[in-house]
């Protein structure tokens, strides 16, 4: 068995003039795997995600994709697709035609094109409306399209920036099938987001970037435990009597008042490692509180995404290098 990983890179670095976008990168994702990218603005992700498409190269550093060395030459690796910054298609065209023609690019015969454009389509579930024009496409339909124009070179890493923006719920649940189903067929999914549900729904494994350095790689599992102490939100039978309980259990400490305490009057909130709310929960049904709900008031993930990477300033050094960076993969797309 092939155990050659879709990506390996160490001590990736790339610069726009003055300013260091990525520093001292390392990244490892193993095919069958969807790894997730992560950071605040301006940490580095959309110049990562171009150097995995080749439309860009690193200035230092070693960077493997399938196996291949990437040179320093800008070129799309073989069996890699996807995008970002949006799905670079023609606003003109409709969602069929647009795939027809990338069909033909691709090199699919004339008998075949149909059948494979109307496959992916139907995998998205855009099907029933993709002979609307392009420019009257919601930001959903338009990332879903973009999934699918992917799908036809039938990638063996499929690299996608925030392919979950604009995204409702019928939409989210077709893009998940999609990536799990490649996934589980051996291909690698590497993906950035801001959202936390979808890592914890789709990934295994994550990076988390801050200012151009990689701040945690790893199981998702792992990064949700290193959250530590959280503020959880506590709906009980009886509030008087459960307040009584959590301001006696060892590790607990009751949110009274700022915006971390509860809004609802029947509501506490609480503080504590994970421990000391098992015993919360113990002590509660002992004295025959029911607990009606218990939960975190930031997700684990979050709460660890914020611990890991702060606060960054909107005018810092990293954010303009985004917005270069930015312009700059924006021009290698066309």
């Amino acid at each position: 068995m092939d155990n050659t990983p879709a990506v390996r890179a160490r001590g990736i670095t790339k610069d726009f003039g003055d300013v260091i976008a990525l520093d001292g990168v390392d990244l490892d994702v193993d095919a069958g795997r969807i790894h997730g990218l992560v950071g605040p603005n301006g940490a580095g992700k959309t110049t990562l995600l171009g150097l995995l498409l080749g439309l860009a190269v690193p200035d230092g550093g070693t960077l493997e994709v399938l196996g291949r060395p990437v040179g320093t030459v800008l070129a799309v690796p073989d069996g890699v697709a996807g995008f970002v910054d949006g799905p670079g298609l023609y606003p003109s065209l409709t969602g069929r035609q647009n795939l027809r023609q990338l069909a033909a690019l691709r090199g699919y015969a004339a008998g075949d094109r149909d059948r494979e454009v109307e496959q992916v389509l139907d995998e998205v579930g855009l099907a029933e409306v993709a002979d609307g024009r392009m420019r009257t496409f919601s930001l959903g339909m338009r990332q879903r399209l973009g999934l699918a124009a992917a799908l036809l070179t039938r990638p063996s890493l499929l690299v996608l920036d925030e392919p979950a923006n604009g995204l409702d719920p019928a939409g989210t649940r077709h893009v998940h099938r999609v990536l799990q189903r490649l996934a589980d067929e051996g291909a690698a999914v590497v993906l950035s987001s801001h959202r936390m549900d979808d890592l914890a729904a789709l990934c295994s494994e994550v990076t988390i970037l801050s200012t151009g350095r990689v701040v945690f790689s790893g199981p998702v599992s792992k990064l949700a435990a290193e959250s530590g102490e959280l503020d959880y939100r506590l709906l009980t039978s009886a509030p008087a009597q459960a307040r009584q309980v959590a301001t006696t259990t060892p590790g607990i400490t009751v949110v009274e008042d700022g915006p971390r305490s509860a809004r609802h009057s029947d509501a506490l909130v609480v503080h504590g490692p994970v421990p000391a709310v098992d015993e919360l929960v113990f002590r509660l049904s002992t004295a025959r509180v029911a607990v009606r709900e218990l939960a975190p008031v930031v997700a684990p993930l979050e709460a660890a995404f914020l611990a890991l990477t702060g606060s960054q300033e909107s005018g810092s050094d990293a954010t303009r290098a985004a917005g270069t960076a930015d312009k700059v993969l924006e021009e290698a797309a066309r």
